[in-house]
């Protein structure tokens, strides 16, 4: 019996580890996935694309070949209409600090303050990609459209989860259950559209 096939996930982010490892195995997908704590000597690859597409490429890449692993890397963020598409790859440093959730946000709710409620639309992008150690890349990618809300709610999310309010939902992502999330998050459908590509890819 072959051995699994083993994938670097590019993160040391446990939950996102768990997420992808949770939709593989609903997917009955037989693969052996690890992240980054497994390779302490891989450093921190600087997102400098464009796109979403492009920073995770640059990340699988990176990681494919420091591991000689197939690597899996994914880069999100949101896209408001009315900032023509910003904060965009710029989601986590937007207020000039990476990863500063309040001052992103507040920053964020100043920018659109005068923005009536009505064009207040917005989505969350995601990219996924697969780098084998051959060059061999894919890209897919998932998104979740909704609208922004003019402060606040609910305790559950991070980044702008508090003030974005899915497509057909009045609670906002951070006021949904983590289960409820992951069924419709951007990430978990990129994620979910990845499945497909690693089958036919690894053959796994």
């Amino acid at each position: 019996m072959s051995a699994m096939p083993r994938v670097v996930l590019a993160t040391r982010n446990e939950g996102k580890i768990v997420e992808l490892r949770r939709i593989l195995t609903e997917a009955d997908q037989k693969i052996e996935l690890v992240g980054l704590e497994e390779f302490p000597e891989i450093g921190e690859v600087a997102e400098t694309g464009l796109t979403f597409a492009e920073n995770a490429l640059l990340k699988a890449h990176a990681v494919s070949s420091a591991s000689g692993l197939p690597a899996v890397a994914d880069d999100s963020g949101l896209c408001v209409d009315a900032l023509n598409g910003m904060p965009g790859v710029f989601s986590a440093r937007w207020s000039g600090s990476h990863g500063d959730d309040a001052a992103n946000l507040a920053l964020l709710l100043a920018q659109v303050s005068d923005v009536p409620d009505g064009r207040r639309g917005a989505h969350f992008a995601c990219a996924a990609a697969l780098a084998l150690p051959s060059g061999e890349e894919r890209v897919v990618e998932g998104t979740l459209t909704g609208s922004l809300i003019r402060g606040p709610r609910g305790t559950n999310g991070f980044g702008y989860d508090p003030i974005f309010v899915p497509e057909g939902e009045s609670r906002t992502t951070a006021e949904l259950s983590p289960a409820q999330k992951d069924a419709v998050s951007h990430r978990g459908r990129a994620f979910r559209a990845l499945v497909p590509v690693l089958r036919q890819v690894l053959g796994a």
